[in-house]
């Protein structure tokens, strides 16, 4: 049958017939069709140095069928198993959703307000500062009497695979006062001290005092232990942490690795949109161990004045007895 389509395409009168024998078929002939090449030239047999065709290039020049293409519903199952994939692997390593349950945080924070809190930080050897608000597992009852929400199935997929807030209510959200090594002191009214040093609070919610005058864990004096925060709620008047916890196990602190990350910002609802700083209050320099080192320099040069003060009085009764 290449034969017959060399024949009509190089506009000989039946000639190349007597040159070829009829059903013999002519490889040079057809590559010359599919190639695109001058059929007079195909027909002496030099179009395409003789090669064969390709398997695109069938023996009747026909083009390849096309793939046909997936549907889009026999896809959709692996898109939505790998968004999945992705918003479980983001709410483990990177951001997670949190929903505030109560009023321990105004005016920072309001009930029902949905904070995003990084977690991707304290992989590399993070560590929470003062001034930061962080979320926490509790670490020692702290909930106990408080009432949890029973999530439908829905409800918790979601919430596990980070779509939705968390509905584990077993994680409390407080700001950080002291860390490892810190003092923390809170006499009457306030202000609340770090380390002797007092502390501006305007998040401290309107009308509260920084410290609460009660025999229940208002006042207080404590050394945070390395590895440990202490934390309290802006809302100091109607906030159950590190103050009223103190004869748990951990004394009121919450070990480090309790803490689940810092909230970021304020994601939901929109009209709420706003990051969480660390307010100004902190920048002042409050590391115990600069406290010490601006007494040092005093108590070295009594140390040094003493023996200087003996070898005088020495020196003058040595003259008076002459």
């Amino acid at each position: 049958m290449g034969d017959v389509a060399v024949g009509a395409r190089s506009g000989h009168d039946g000639e190349e017939h007597r040159g070829h024998p009829v059903g013999a078929a002519d490889p040079a002939a057809d590559g010359a069709v599919t190639s695109g090449n001058d059929p007079g030239a195909a027909g002496d047999g030099e179009g395409s140095g003789g090669q064969p065709p390709t398997d695109e290039q069938g023996s009747g020049g026909a083009s390849p069928t096309p793939k046909k293409q997936r549907s889009f519903w026999k896809e959709l199952p692996i898109l939505i198993g790998i968004a999945l994939v992705l918003a479980l692997l983001i709410k483990t390593f990177l951001v997670q959703a949190f929903s505030i349950p109560s009023d321990s945080m105004q005016n920072t924070l309001q009930q029902g307000d949905r904070v995003l809190v990084d977690k991707l930080t304290p992989w590399f050897g993070s560590e929470p500062e003062r001034g930061e608000v962080v979320v926490f597992h509790d670490p020692d009852n702290w909930l106990a009497g408080e009432p949890t929400p029973d999530p439908n199935a829905l409800q918790t997929f979601l919430s596990w695979i980070g779509l939705m807030p968390s509905a584990e209510e077993k994680d409390l959200i407080k700001r950080v006062v002291g860390v490892g090594g810190d003092t923390v002191e809170c006499n009457r009214t306030g202000p609340l001290k770090v380390n002797g040093k007092a502390l501006n609070e305007p998040y401290v919610y309107p009308g509260n005092t920084p410290c609460s005058q009660d025999d229940q864990g208002g006042q207080f004096k404590v050394k945070v232990p390395e590895g440990s925060i202490w934390v309290m709620g802006d809302h100091r008047q109607n906030s159950r942490d590190s103050r009223y916890n103190q004869a748990d196990k951990n004394h009121g602190m919450v070990p480090v690795d309790e803490v689940v990350g810092r909230a970021i910002v304020i994601a939901w609802p929109i009209n709420r949109w706003d990051n969480l700083p660390v307010p100004d209050t902190f920048e002042q320099n409050l590391d115990a161990r600069s406290a010490a080192l601006t007494v040092a320099p005093q108590g070295l040069a009594l140390v040094g004045a003493v023996p200087l003060v003996l070898w005088r009085r020495q020196r003058i009764k040595a003259a008076e007895t002459r």
